[in-house]
C-alpha cells in the first residue's frame, strides 16, 4: 500500500499533436454540449436507439423508423441527424445504424447513470451557476425545493430526482464498501463511527461483516429518521446508536472513543473550511490509536481519463446544487486540512471499485 501523495504538477486532456481544426471542432462541442445531450437522451428513453440497435448493421431509413407513427419524419431527421454529429448512429446509404457511443449509451450502466444524473438532478439548476459561484450559495437547488442545501431535502426531494441522486451516489461507493471493509476491520474496532451516514449503506455492510462492533450513526436528522426505520426492519437498532448533528455547526461535537471514524463521499459536500471543522471535531473524538478513514473519489489519483473527467465534471453540481461552496477534491487537498486539524496520513490506497481511494489518519503526536 502506499503511504505518500503524489502530487499532481502537469496535466492535459488533449491529444499530444492535436490540429487546430481539431481544437476547433471540440470547442464547437462545447458551444452545442447541452443540445446534443437532449437530442441523444431522447433517443436514448424513447427506445430510438434500441430500435437500431435491434436493426444490426442494415440499419434502417427515416421512413421505416416512421412507419409505426411513434415518431414523426421531422422528429427523426432532426434527432438522428444530431446524434449523427455526436458518433451516436452512423449514416450509410441513406440508412441509419447504431455507432460505438450509441452501443456504450445502450449498454454502459455508469453512462446511463450520469446521464439520468445529469438531466434530474443537475440540468436545470446549472443555468444559475454563474451566480451560484459568485455568491458560494447553491442558487440552482430551487429548480428542486426550497432548502439551504441539497443535504436537507435529500429525504423529500421530487422524483425522479430523488432516485437519480441515489442511483449516482451509491453506483459509485456500493462497488467499494466490499473491498475495504478488510481494511476499516484491520484492527477489530469496537465503536466505528459514519459520518454522513446517508442511507446506511456503510453502515450495514459494517454490521454484517463484524458481529461484535457497535455503529455511531451521525446525519441529519431527516436523513437518520429514514436509516432508523431500515435498522428497525433489519433487527439491527440494539447495534447502532443514532446521532442527529448538524456538521455546519462548529459547536457540536462527535461522539468520543471512536476506534474508527468513517467517512465516504461526504468531506466533498463542503467547502475547506468546514471540512477543517468536521477534521478538527473527528481527530478529538478518536480513541488512543484510532483511525480517520476518508472514502473518496480524487480526481488526481484516477489511472484513466475518462474517470478523471467524469470527476472533474461533478464539481459544477456541488456549486449549483449542492452547497455552493463544495467539490470534488484532489488527494492533497484532504491531506493538507487533515494535517491542519492535527491528522497524519499514515496510509493510501487508490483503484478501489471504479474509482475510490482510502486515506488513512491518525492523531499526530
Amino acid at each position: 500500500m502506499e503511504t505518500g501523495s503524489q502530487i499532481l504538477q502537469d496535466k492535459s486532456f488533449s491529444p499530444a499533436r492535436q490540429s487546430v481544426m481539431d481544437a476547433r471542432f471540440d470547442a464547437q462541442k462545447i458551444a452545442f454540449g447541452p443540445v446534443v445531450f437532449q437530442c441523444v437522451r431522447f433517443a436514448w428513453k424513447r427506445g430510438l436507439l434500441q430500435t437500431l440497435a435491434e436493426a444490426g448493421e442494415q440499419g434502417l431509413s427515416i421512413e421505416e423508423l416512421a412507419a409505426d407513427g411513434k415518431f414523426t419524419v421531422y422528429a427523426l431527421k432532426l434527432v438522428l441527424e444530431t446524434c449523427l454529429s455526436a458518433g451516436v448512429v452512423e449514416l450509410r446509404q441513406g440508412r441509419y445504424a447504431l455507432d460505438k457511443t450509441g452501443f456504450c449509451l445502450l449498454s454502459d450502466p455508469i453512462t446511463q447513470i450520469n446521464l439520468d444524473f445529469i438531466n434530474d438532478v443537475c440540468y436545470q439548476g446549472l443555468f444559475e451557476l454563474e451566480r451560484s459561484l459568485d455568491e458560494e450559495k447553491p442558487h440552482g437547488l430551487s429548480a428542486l425545493g426550497q432548502w439551504d442545501t441539497i443535504y436537507q431535502g435529500l429525504a423529500a426531494l421530487p422524483e425522479p430526482a430523488r432516485e437519480s441522486w441515489l442511483r449516482f451516489d451509491h453506483f459509485y461507493s456500493d462497488t467499494s464498501f466490499p473491498e475495504i471493509l478488510p481494511d476499516v476491520f484491520a484492527n477489530r474496532p469496537r465503536k466505528l463511527m459514519d459520518i454522513g451516514a446517508n442511507t446506511g449503506k456503510f453502515t450495514l455492510a459494517a454490521l454484517g461483516h463484524d458481529a461484535d462492533v457497535h455503529m455511531h450513526l451521525v446525519d441529519l436528522p431527516g436523513q437518520l429518521t429514514v436509516i432508523e426505520k431500515t435498522l428497525e426492519e433489519k433487527g439491527l437498532s440494539q447495534r447502532a446508536s443514532l446521532h442527529p448533528i448538524d456538521m455546519l455547526n462548529p459547536a457540536l461535537d462527535f461522539p468520543a472513543g471512536m476506534d474508527v471514524i468513517w467517512m465516504s463521499q461526504f468531506l466533498s459536500c463542503f467547502s475547506e473550511g468546514a471540512i477543517t471543522s468536521i477534521l478538527r471535531r473527528a481527530a478529538a473524538a478518536l480513541a488512543d490509536g484510532g483511525r480517520v478513514m476518508i472514502l473518496d473519489t480524487l480526481w488526481d489519483r484516477q489511472k484513466h481519463d475518462i474517470a478523471a473527467y467524469c470527476l472533474i465534471n461533478t464539481s459544477p453540481y456541488f456549486t449549483a446544487m449542492a452547497s455552493g461552496n463544495s467539490k470534488v477534491y484532489r488527494a492533497d487537498d484532504y491531506i493538507r486540512l487533515c494535517a491542519e486539524a492535527g491528522l497524519t496520513l499514515v496510509q493510501q490506497r487508490d483503484g478501489i471499485g471504479y474509482c475510490h481511494s482510502l486515506l488513512q489518519f491518525a492523531r499526530t503526536q
